[in-house]
């Protein structure tokens, strides 16, 4: 199933723009087009979070609009990467060390 197919089988759906960013980002990074669906929506939700942590607290109104969909589209791919990873339960635990690697060299 490719990664598109597995959003658009999110029940219940997601917002046609937050699909639509993501599948952005990961259209964006063809490297991730054959990766686990875990892997691929880590990694989309990982830059998602990146561009909204670098372009800081913008003032324009756009600028902010923009920043909360890529926020919560960073959101919703990291929880995606953990339903995922669900479906194989022994993948869990990594699955939850390389998130808190990932989203911690955000931060940093």
């Amino acid at each position: 199933m490719t990664h598109r197919a597995w959003i658009a089988s999110r029940e219940p759906a997601p917002h046609p723009r937050l699909a639509l960013r993501i599948e952005h980002m990961l259209a964006a990074r063809p490297e991730l087009a054959g990766a686990p669906t875990t892997d691929a929506m880590l990694a989309a939700g990982t830059a998602l979070l990146a561009g909204v942590v670098g372009a800081g607290a913008g003032g324009a109104a756009d600028a902010g609009r923009a920043q909360a969909l890529d926020l919560l589209a960073a959101d919703a791919c990291v929880t995606w990467a953990f339903e995922a990873a669900a479906d194989t339960p022994a993948l869990l635990g990594a699955q939850a060390r390389q998130a808190m690697r990932a989203l911690a060299r955000v931060v940093a």
